[in-house]
Order: structure tokens, then sequence, then C-alpha cells
């Protein structure tokens, strides 16, 4: 069904298998071997056709979740060559957290994102990477949230409300963001808890995961500008518990944090109107 997908895609646009060939650099006849199931998919090369295509937002959803479905390379495989060293690690334990918990001071988390929020923000801090690579970055983070829509892991998201008004693009960007925010509290699959402004939020970002097999119980990731700390030693540990634990007794419960997003989706709904021409 990939193949074939990719098959249509070509022909609607016009491309020959030559054009599509040069665009993964590859050969006439590997592309006609993808594209008849035969060979399978990478997703460098999905990626890179997918651009020269042109395709849509829900075209582009559609490929993503074939290409998943076939199971052609693990995640970390995918996305290895464009993943700092220090993610990875983390990439590999959520799949496997029975909860994750983070705390976010600035952004919204990566795993809450939407499409066009996770490009501005990508593009802000991964100044010296191609186009290309960024895309890839992108939808890397898409894929690691479908793994929320299985049972576990559950995540729980504290978000400091003064990150819901900084803008990272236009307010029709911002809005879009706020009400997936809103929207996902509201169906409370993830628990979406707003800290107040007027409370001063630890200055860094927290992952604190737990897991069912009692391999590794706990671990707090620490997310700094280009690199990370993985916390598993007690003491520490348990200092990091208690800072989101203070966090977590100040937050807004459901009802009040859906509330706050409402506002900021009111706010960035009114500076996307300001925004328009005429």
């Amino acid at each position: 069904m990939l193949g074939v997908e990719l098959r249509r895609l070509r022909e609607q646009r016009g491309y020959t298998l030559a054009d599509a060939a040069r665009v993964i650099r590859a050969s006439t006849s590997k592309v006609s071997r993808l594209e008849r199931g035969q060979n399978p998919v990478k997703y460098r090369d999905l990626n890179d056709l997918a651009v020269f295509y042109g395709v849509s937002r829900e075209e582009r959803a559609h490929l993503d979740q074939l290409h998943q479905q076939v199971g052609n390379e693990d995640l970390l495989q995918r996305f290895n060559d464009v993943t700092p060293a220090f993610f990875k690690r983390l990439i590999g334990l959520e799949r496997a957290a029975q909860q994750i918990t983070v705390f976010e001071p600035r952004v919204v988390p990566g795993l809450l994102q939407t499409e066009e929020y996770a490009r501005a923000l990508v593009r802000l801090i991964e100044i010296d990477r191609s186009e290309r690579d960024i895309e890839l970055l992108v939808r890397l983070r898409l894929e690691r949230q479908l793994m929320l829509d299985g049972e576990s892991p559950h995540l729980v998201a504290l978000i400091y409300e003064k990150a819901l008004y900084q803008a990272y693009g236009p307010g029709s960007m911002m809005a879009e963001q706020m009400r997936h925010l809103r929207d996902t509290a509201k169906a409370g699959k993830v628990a979406v808890r707003i800290l107040p402004k007027q409370l001063i939020p630890l200055p860094t970002p927290i992952f604190h995961l737990t897991f069912p097999d009692g391999q590794h119980q706990e671990l707090a990731y620490v997310e700094h500008a280009n690199s990370a700390n993985y916390i598993t030693q007690k003491a520490e540990l348990d200092r990091t518990r208690k800072q989101l634990l203070t966090m977590h007794g100040s937050v807004y419960g459901r009802e009040d944090s859906v509330t706050a997003l409402e506002h900021a989706v009111d706010y960035w709904e009114r500076v996307a109107a300001e925004e328009q021409p005429g």
C-alpha cells in the first residue's frame, strides 16, 4: 500500500521514475521496486519524496502511518543521523515507561506540539541544520506522539502559564497549538495542568519516567540547551521528584487548567485576527 501510494503521488504530479530516482539518489529500477512493494522504503527516502512531491499535511500523515505499519525501521533507526546522542536514550526509554511526567517552563512539551509549532521551534534551535534535517526532526516529534494512543505511557504535562503566551510564530499558529492543548486537556487521556503565572517555576525542563518492569523503576531527565543530565542516583531522584510534586501541588486543577487554555486560545485568535491584512 505504501508503494502504491508513492506511485499515485508521483504520477498525479506528472513526475517520472527518473525524477524520483534523482531525489533519493537511486536507480529508476529501485524506485520501481519501491513502488511495487518489492523493496522496503527507508524513512529518509520517504521524507525526501514527500517533500519533492509537495504532499499535503493529510497525505503526509497517511504516508507516515503506512510506513509505521510496515515496520521497516525502528524509530531511532529512521532518525538516527539527526537525533542528538543525549536524546536517543530518552526516546528508547519513554516507549517503555508506564508514566511520563514532564514540566516545561518556556514551551509546549514536544509530546503535545502541533506540526507548525514544532517546526518553528526546531528552526529556532537548530539554526545550522538544513531544511531536510529540520523536516526529519519535526517528523520525529510527531511520531513520538503516536505512543500516547496506547494504554501506556500515561502522560502528565505541567506547563508554566507564561509559556502559553510566548510567541514562536504567527497568531494563527499559536492559536492552533493552544486549541490542540485545550482539546487534549478536555479529552482527559493526557493530564494537562497549568502552573499559574504568578508562581516562580524551575528554570529547566524536567522529564520523570516510571517503569512497570522493576528493572529501572524511575529515571529523571533534565534538559539543557545542547545537552541533558540523566538522573538515576536515589538522592538526586528524590530531590527531583519533590520538585515535581511541589509544582504539581500548585498547578490549576483540570477544569481551571482548561479555562486557562481557553483564555490562551481567545488571546491568540484575537492576535491572528489582527494580523489579517485589511
